[in-house]
């Protein structure tokens, strides 16, 4: 029968206590809001769930939360935000190296700030820190693969800010700091994957979530899963015992949507494999 594709995924929220949601390409797309999402969520809050946002943003949650808002997504929509630069920032700490070589936009480097570190040049650094691509408009991953190979033969942990591969910027498809990961695995380097679909990630979120219900404990089961992404949403969410919702307009939209409507035989080749199947698809939320 294959996963069945909702029109409107009112009904289904309904089954659970708590959803955890992406944020790019399911709660906005990169440049506004997507209102049919926020109304959902809101709506879902109004009748006494709660809501974490689980971004693989590489910047802090309070920045991320100030982005939110001038991308118009309303506070009503969420109760807890969960990023990878929260992540990230235990890893740097945990690491104990002081000399970052940071790979990313400078605005990132907020993820640094109060703690016991210093950004150096190439030479002098021991660790690895990337967030972002310098530039994604204009640069290719495979563009850093030197740059790459000299740290990894060094040894340098590699600190992956966003495990993303790509994201949407309007129509764009464009590279993320999780390309650059895979190249340094395929080096030989070790990476420290700073978000979806890793534990450290969704053990924050788990907590996050426990705090908005009241300190109430949360039961697997009662927790759904929304994303766009079958290697970190939905991954993630197979690891942990959780349902999932995916969208399908999101990242795989080119393999899974035709004329504005979810394709049943491109959905089925995006999730063939998969050990555990989304509980339901749906174009977009709504």
């Amino acid at each position: 029968m294959g996963v069945p594709v909702l029109e409107r995924a009112g009904e289904l929220l309904a089954r659970y206590d708590v959803l955890i949601s992406d944020v790019w390409g399911v709660v906005h797309d990169g440049v506004w809001a997507l209102e049919p999402a926020c109304t959902a969520l809101s709506a879902f809050r109004a009748a006494g769930g709660s809501v974490v946002l689980l971004s693989n943003a590489p910047a802090p949650s309070e920045q991320v939360a100030k982005l939110l808002d001038k991308k118009r997504v309303p506070r009503d929509a969420w109760d807890r935000l969960v990023t990878s630069g929260d992540v990230t920032r235990a890893l740097i700490a945990e690491s104990h190296h002081r000399l970052v070589y940071h790979i990313g936009w400078e605005s990132d480097r907020s993820v640094f700030a109060g703690q016991d570190v210093e950004l150096v040049d190439e030479e002098k650094a021991d660790i690895v820190v990337a967030t972002e691509l310098f530039d994604y408009r204009t640069e290719q991953p495979e563009q850093y693969r030197p740059l790459l190979a000299r740290f990894a033969e060094r040894g340098l942990p590699f600190v992956c800010g966003n495990p993303d591969l790509v994201v949407h910027v309007g129509e764009d498809l464009l590279p993320c700091a999780g390309a650059l990961a895979m190249i340094y695995e395929e080096l030989g380097g070790s990476v420290a994957w700073a978000g979806k679909p890793y534990r450290p990630a969704y053990d924050l979120a788990l907590a996050a979530a426990a705090e908005a219900h009241g300190g109430r404990s949360v039961e697997p089961g009662r927790v759904l899963v929304i994303g766009d992404a079958v290697r970190t949403d939905l991954a993630g969410a197979r690891m942990m015992g959780f349902d999932s919702l995916f969208i399908a307009g999101g990242i795989h939209r080119d393999e899974t949507m035709r004329d504005g409507v979810v394709d049943p035989a491109g959905l089925a080749k995006v999730l063939d494999g998969l050990s555990v199947q989304p509980i339901a698809a749906i174009a977009a939320l709504g």
